[in-house]
């Protein structure tokens, strides 16, 4: 998985704590130890265990255990424990429960959407886009890798993807269509992609070799009739993509068509798992 590294880490304590805990401050607590445990309410997958332990390290507390990312907890069990200065357990305990909050849910999440995708469709991989929170992608793409998809596109640098905006500086479909073999032999180690919701359009991009097409926003009726003219004219080299709209209400239906990849955004917009704390004073 990513890493995180400290100073990246420093950068989100410092957005909560900039100076000190004033609530802690006023009851002027210096003599006590307290030990804290993070817990879920619900069935997860487990994501930034590490990351979270880490924050606890920094702020000068003892981590007695986490759990590794990627395992599936039940209801009750614990997720984190660390002990230290009662002062510093509390700066550390909202930093590291909100943070995993919403890494636990993304990557549950994930796999939900993973597990229902290859109920029906055993060779269709769950994508997600680059549409992740601004300023949290490393963030939002740990939690879905945790969950067990991929990234879909990182960003503008390492994919090449054709969107009808791209295509407005050419005077026709033809002319466009007659790049694409320059555009191969341009960047030989990459996958042309190409967005289209059009049947002639889809054939035709399949006739001038692309990589991949993008069919986005289209019905189930679309895709299944280009996912049948793909096999009968034995375009094996050619991946289908669906995009636009599908989320884990709905993306058993289009995984079924037998496309080879689901792509969303919705993973970034599931909310927060239900995770609970329990704070212990040492004597």
């Amino acid at each position: 998985m990513l890493t995180f590294s400290d100073t990246e880490l420093q950068e989100y304590i410092k957005e909560d704590l900039p100076y000190f805990d004033l609530t802690t401050y006023l009851q002027e607590c210096k003599d006590k130890k307290a030990n804290l445990k993070v817990f879920t309410r619900e069935d997860i997958v487990v994501s930034s265990s590490k990351e979270a332990a880490r924050i606890a390290e920094l702020l000068s507390c003892k981590v007695n255990f986490f759990v590794s990312n990627r395992t599936k907890l039940t209801k009750g069990e614990t997720i984190i424990e660390f002990e230290g200065d009662y002062n510093n357990v509390h700066q550390a305990y909202k930093l590291v429960q909100v943070l995993l909050e919403y890494s636990c849910k993304i990557a549950t999440q994930t796999n939900k959407m993973l597990m229902f995708i290859k109920e029906v469709n055993p060779s269709c991989e769950l994508l997600t886009t680059r549409k992740s929170f601004p300023f949290s992608k490393k963030f939002c793409i740990n939690s879905i890798l945790n969950g067990g998809a991929m990234p879909h596109r990182l960003g503008l640098s390492e994919t090449i993807l054709f969107f009808k905006q791209h295509r407005e500086i050419y005077s026709s479909n033809k002319e466009f269509y007659q790049q694409i073999n320059k555009y191969k032999k341009m960047a030989p180690e990459k996958k042309i992609i190409v967005e289209s919701s059009c049947f002639d359009d889809i054939k035709a991009l399949m006739q001038y070799g692309v990589d991949v097409i993008q069919i986005d926003k289209a019905s189930l009726d679309l895709i299944e009739e280009v996912i049948e003219y793909k096999n009968r004219y034995c375009y094996e080299n050619i991946n289908i993509l669906a995009a636009g709209g599908i989320n884990i209400s709905n993306v058993q239906e289009y995984a079924k068509t037998g496309v080879n990849g689901i792509v969303t955004s919705s993973l970034y917009n599931c909310g927060m798992a239900d995770l609970g704390t329990k704070l212990t004073i040492i004597e």
